[in-house]
C-alpha cells in the first residue's frame, strides 16, 4: 500500500537546462553541444550536487580550460538563466496528489545547496512538501543507496509503502534495488497515465 510520494524535482517538477543559457553564447549548436559535453559536463555539475563549492568547481575548469573561461565562470554567474519554469502539468499532479491527504510527499533532489535558494524563492510549489531531502545540504546525491536511505530514515518511509518519481534512468533504477517502486518520468501525461493505473491519483 503506498502511503509516500517521493519526487525528483529537475526536468519532472522545474524545467532546468542549461542549453538556455549557453545558446544565448555560442553561435551555433555544435560548439555548445561540445562546450556541455567536454568542459562543463553533467558529471562535473553532480560534484557542486554533492557539495562541492561553485568557487573550487570554477576554477578547477578555469585552471584546466584558460580559453574557455568566460563560458565556465558563466554556469554559476549566469545560472538563473538556465531555468525555464515550471513543468505545469506535473505540478497540477502534485497539487491533487496534495490535496487529496492520501499521501506524505517529499522531493529527493541533486541540487547544489548554492543555488537552491533560488529556486525556493521562485517556485511556491516548493513549500508543499512535507519534507525536501537536497544532495548539496547531504553532501550525498542519487544514485548512491545512501541518499535514499537518508530519506527514508530522516521521515520513517518504509521502501515497500512508497513510490519515486525521476526522469533519470539511473536513479530510478537505484531506487528500484531498494525496494523502492518507481517511474521513469517522461512526461506529465504519462506520469498521469502511470499513477491513474496504479491507482494512486
Amino acid at each position: 500500500m503506498i502511503n509516500t510520494i517521493i519526487f525528483d524535482l529537475g526536468a519532472v517538477l522545474i524545467d532546468w537546462n542549461p542549453h538556455y543559457l549557453y545558446r544565448k553564447m555560442f553561435e551555433n549548436e555544435q560548439d555548445m553541444l561540445h562546450f556541455l559535453e567536454n568542459v562543463c559536463t553533467s558529471d562535473w555539475n553532480e560534484e557542486q550536487d554533492g557539495g562541492r563549492t561553485i568557487q573550487e568547481a570554477t576554477d578547477l575548469l578555469v585552471k584546466q580550460y584558460p580559453e574557455q573561461a568566460h563560458h565556465i565562470k558563466a554556469f554559476y554567474g549566469r545560472w538563473e538563466e538556465m531555468l525555464g519554469g515550471a513543468i505545469e502539468g506535473t505540478v497540477e499532479i502534485f497539487r491533487e496528489l496534495k490535496e487529496s491527504s492520501k499521501y506524505k510527499i517529499y522531493a529527493l533532489t541533486n541540487w547544489s545547496a548554492e543555488t537552491f535558494p533560488i529556486a525556493l524563492e521562485r517556485f511556491e510549489f516548493l513549500k508543499w512538501f512535507d519534507g525536501i531531502v537536497m544532495s548539496g545540504e547531504e553532501k550525498d546525491r542519487k544514485p548512491f543507496p545512501s541518499f535514499y536511505q537518508t530519506l527514508l530514515n530522516r521521515y520513517h518511509v518504509k521502501p515497500e509503502e512508497a513510490l519515486f518519481i525521476d526522469d533519470n534512468l539511473r536513479n530510478v533504477k537505484a531506487a528500484e534495488a531498494m525496494g523502492i517502486k518507481s517511474i521513469h518520468f517522461t512526461s506529465p501525461e504519462a506520469l498521469r497515465t502511470a499513477l491513474q493505473e496504479d491507482r494512486i491519483l
